[in-house]
């Protein structure tokens, strides 16, 4: 159906220009965004009744044990067999499309991550269906910007569209949709650009209320925002700062810990028992979570506890708020078994699990201690969805939104934008970057908002070799050399070995003066050759690059693969030349 569609689209669309196209796709885009992302809901709604629908007593939780893993399993198979390539962590994988890959992104994006991710999460997987949905969204804008031949520039906008409609879509929120988009994905876009965001975001809005309906996505039972409370606000932004550096840390330590066991088998078995008894012990760290946060929202702690043995035990005043604790800390633990273990889902969900639960569990505790006039335990739950979401993610201003409009709660503005405020400023003390960069910016693939860094990291030094330089042999004479120059346009000859690898290099002014001294030809070329500089290397970043240029003064410099072999020069004349290019595709205006 989107095939025929963008056909009609094509053919009708001979002679408009891209920017007005643009309207039109994004409408699109956003219609495919939103269909996807209610089909991923109720994938996962189907697992789950099917699943745990019937549970009445603490003895059916012992399938707990098994199915997270049976879901992981089902997922692992289907990606190795199926799809054959790695799908997980989608939103990382969206913001290395953009670097890297001219915001490219595979066909079976499109279809695979919302199929995995379904799996993974309706049976019990502690991650979030949020990453693989904007991975959807965005391989949807993607394919059909390259089906329509659009430019790069306009391919990464429709990109964000997709992003910003499977956000809006699976949240019912545009305005965070278009949020996400600016703040966590893209870079450096105009306010033109913002059009097409909205549109993908209002029309997969639309769908979603037309198939799930009107509600909020969170119900709850709010009390009214009261200036006496401030302080606690400001305070317990400050614990999501430190709560959010809990979360990025770990979960990429663990992550990496479980992933440096080989055998997928035993990293599979290893993830699903632990993921398992995790669950059986923490019934809340069960599938996504909403509904425990929607307990808590709704100011019903018994029923966010779940069908669990040690029900009886948690009757307890002060076990209540240690239980959640545990739920806390061990969420990260069971995100990353998922993740690690074969299963496809994201963080998206779990920060806000945590948010939420973190906010409970400090509030009950202080309403139990006396200490202080009793708190209102749903609005720290909502506000602390917000303030670890801001640090976690590191976008404050998706972050106040989101949460606003997923619960309705612009009553509580203030305190969301105080404690969201609070926590971005506390982790950013530890992390410049977020869950989703840091591990990108460390290899020097993260496009900013700065258009300068974001234009170095989108140059390839392989795409800017020039190879008409005419090498010279090192064992060859100064006769053989003038032969050289007289086919050659450059004045740069690069010394190499028999085997390929450079030594050195002949500048035509060294020579000058003595080319045309025939009793000389018999003279060898280390006699004229000079040192070179410095090697670029064949993949090397272009930053990297820039920085040698600057500390040698040099105008060209070779590059040579990484056993030495000569492949070319490149030169600052032509880096400015793409630069200049390159800086016209990145501006959006």
């Amino acid at each position: 159906m989107l095939k025929s569609l963008l056909y009609k689209i094509k053919s009708y669309a001979a002679g408009i220009p891209e920017s007005r196209l643009l309207i039109i796709l994004a409408l699109v885009v956003g219609l495919g965004s939103g269909i996807a992302a209610v089909l991923l809901k109720q994938m996962v709604h189907f697992f789950e009744w099917i699943l745990t629908g019937w549970f009445n007593t603490p003895a059916d939780s012992l399938l707990f044990l098994l199915y997270p893993g049976l879901g992981m399993l089902l997922a692992f198979l289907f990606v190795k067999y199926i799809i054959k390539d790695n799908i997980g962590h989608g939103v990382t994988k969206v913001l290395l499309a953009v670097s890297k890959n001219e915001s490219k992104i595979k066909p079976h994006n499109m279809w695979s991550s919302v199929s995995a991710s379904s799996v993974t999460i309706g049976f019990g997987g502690s991650v979030g269906a949020e990453a693989p949905i904007v991975y959807t969204g965005a391989a949807i804008g993607s394919n059909v910007a390259r089906a329509m031949g659009l430019s790069y520039k306009n391919m990464t906008i429709l990109l964000g569209c997709g992003a910003a409609g499977a956000v809006a879509g699976i949240f019912k929120a545009p305005l965070a949709g278009v949020l996400f988009t600016l703040e966590i994905l893209l870079f450096n876009m105009s306010m033109t650009s913002l059009l097409p965001f909205v549109i993908s975001s209002i029309t997969a809005t639309t769908v979603s209320y037309l198939f799930l309906g009107s509600t909020v996505a969170f119900e709850n039972d709010l009390t009214p925002f009261s200036i006496g409370n401030l302080p606690f606000y400001i305070l317990f932004g400050i614990i999501c700062g430190y709560a959010s550096l809990y979360f990025t840390r770990t979960t990429l330590w663990l992550e990496d810990k479980i992933k440096s066991i080989q055998k997928p088998g035993r990293r599979w078995l290893i993830s699903a028992s632990c993921l398992g008894l995790l669950i059986f012990i923490f019934p809340p760290l069960y599938g996504e979570g909403y509904g425990v946060l929607t307990s808590l929202l709704m100011n019903n702690s018994d029923a966010a506890v779940g069908t669990s043995f040690f029900s009886k035990i948690l009757t307890i005043e002060w076990v209540v708020p240690i239980f959640f604790l545990g739920v806390f800390f061990l969420k990260v633990f069971s995100m990353s078994f998922t993740n690690a273990g074969g299963g496809v889902g994201g963080t998206f969900g779990p920060t806000l699990f945590m948010g939420g639960v973190l906010g409970f569990v400090v509030v009950r505790a202080l309403n139990l201690s006396g200490i202080v006039h009793p708190l209102p335990e749903t609005n720290f739950v909502l506000v602390g969805m917000a303030g670890l979401m801001a640090g976690v993610m590191q976008a404050p201003l998706t972050a106040i939104f989101l949460i606003a409009e997923i619960t309705g709660g612009y009553t509580l503005l203030m305190p969301l934008i105080i404690t969201s405020a609070v926590s971005f400023a506390t982790i950013r003390l530890y992390e410049p970057y977020s869950i989703y960069t840091k591990r990108i910016a460390k290899q020097g693939d993260l496009l900013t908002h700065d258009s300068d860094q974001a234009v170095l990291t989108l140059l390839k030094t392989d795409e800017l070799i020039e190879n008409d330089f005419s090498p010279i042999g090192l064992n060859q004479t100064l006769g053989d050399l003038v032969k050289v120059i007289a086919h050659s346009h450059r004045n740069i000859f690069p010394v190499v070995t028999p085997d390929g690898k450079m030594q050195g290099i002949v500048f035509l002014d060294d020579v000058r003066e003595v080319m045309f001294d025939r009793e000389k030809y018999t003279t060898r070329i280390p006699a004229y050759m000079k040192q070179v500089p410095e090697f670029v290397y064949y993949k090397e970043k272009m930053e990297s690059v820039m920085n040698k240029f600057e500390y040698t003064g040099a105008w060209n410099l070779p590059v040579v693969d990484d056993k030495g072999k000569y492949l070319g020069f490149v030169s600052k004349s032509k880096i400015f030349s793409a630069y200049r290019e390159q800086l016209q595709q990145v501006s959006h205006d």
